[in-house]
């Protein structure tokens, strides 16, 4: 593309994020990314308080009992609700540039990623746009799972090792594949 050409699909010269997207100012944002690769990734394996402390301190909501493992990567703490006893696995990413809320009991397992934002590719500037991504009472994300923006898992829902989840799910259903299809129920 020479440098006169205009674009046609999107223009991310003029593309910024809607104000206050970010819900905290560029200072906390990068205190916390401070904060996560050093003090939460450096921590001992069992110190799941220490870690469920310094996401309450940037203002996650965590229930009693949460385990979050220090791979885990939480993008936004304060868009962020972990209900009482819920797993966040190792290299787990929570994209929350939108809100994720796991609920009481739910696990969300190693590599998994729970992406509560997109694009809007009608717009040529290409604007972020949130969409809640929610996973209900034990519910059950297995490994390396990608959980798309706007989706819900039902409760007590399982989603197989290695799904696309691009729709919600019902409560107490067995989804796998790609995109994650109906396999059964609990």
């Amino acid at each position: 593309m020479s440098s006169d050409e205009q674009p046609r699909f999107q223009d991310l010269s003029r593309s910024r994020p809607p104000p206050g997207f970010r819900g905290r100012s560029g200072f906390i944002v990068l205190l916390w990314q401070i904060v996560q690769q050093t003090l939460f990734a450096w921590s001992p394996q069992p110190a799941y308080g220490w870690r469920r402390m310094l996401l309450r301190i940037f203002g996650a909501e965590v229930g009693k009992g949460v385990l979050v493992r220090p791979t885990a990567r939480v993008t936004y703490p304060w868009k962020v609700k972990l209900g009482n006893y819920c797993w966040v696995g190792d290299n787990a990413e929570l994209y929350s540039l939108g809100p994720i809320t796991i609920g009481n009991n739910a696990v969300v397992s190693q590599r998994s990623y729970l992406c509560a934002a997109t694009h809007d590719y009608k717009d040529t500037t290409f604007p972020l746009v949130a969409k809640p991504v929610v996973v209900e009472s034990e519910a059950w994300i297995a490994a390396d799972c990608f959980i798309a923006p706007g989706v819900t898992v039902g409760a007590g829902a399982i989603v197989a090792a290695r799904s696309t989840v691009i729709r919600s799910v019902g409560p107490a259903s067995i989804v796998a594949g790609h995109p994650a299809e109906l396999k059964g129920h609990r």
